[in-house]
């Protein structure tokens, strides 16, 4: 090889090989993101089954257990709190676990009313509920993969000089806090005049 053919091969080819490089990864990092957001989106329709499911059940138990007020008032306010928080998966996190530890008191209040366990309505609905929480645990599994993958690209060399570039960011995990759930037992005004 002669000489101007070597100084032809560093002068078009490495920057050719980094501009190939960083065309790659960034087209890598925007699917990543996407595949972040689409699973986040089947996080928010499974929930929206559960919060359109709740009124129905409240309504049910209201029926039989109408002196349990606080445990129906903590669901209502629960699944408010819930439809309302619009943060990051994170935030939702502690929503989503005060929401399900209201619902767990509820199906527990169940067991002292022999009516309620017997009422084909309540349970169908809390047949739809377990399948939905059931979605929403896949769900979020596989959104959490996604933020990992995402993350892992954000943040491992050489891919994070490019994400640093394009201001890619991490993406949070959705965890559900145990511990947060325990502030659904804490009592809420609720108006059951209708």
């Amino acid at each position: 090889m002669s000489g101007t053919l070597i100084v032809l091969i560093v002068v078009v080819g490495i920057p050719l090989a980094i501009g190939l490089y960083v065309w790659a990864t960034y087209n890598r990092l925007v699917g990543l993101r996407n595949s972040v957001g689409e699973a986040w989106s089947d996080i928010q329709v499974q929930m929206k089954r559960r919060y359109d499911l709740i009124p129905t059940l409240v309504e049910t138990v209201k029926g039989y257990a109408t002196h349990e007020r606080e445990v129906l008032e903590n669901v209502v306010k629960a699944r408010a709190a819930a439809m309302a928080n619009q943060g990051t998966a994170a935030e939702q996190g502690v929503s989503e676990g005060i929401l399900t530890g209201a619902l767990k008191s509820l199906f527990a209040l169940a067991e002292a009313y022999p009516q309620l366990k017997a009422n084909e309505n309540f349970l169908q609905m809390q047949r739809d509920l377990a399948e939905i929480e059931e979605h929403i645990q896949r769900s979020r599994r596989f959104y959490n993969g996604s933020a990992r993958q995402m993350n892992d690209a954000v943040q491992m060399f050489p891919s994070n000089i490019v994400a640093g570039l394009f201001k890619f960011g991490t993406a949070t995990y959705f965890e559900l806090d145990a511990a947060e759930a325990e502030a659904a037992s804490k009592p809420v005004a609720v108006d059951f005049k209708r």
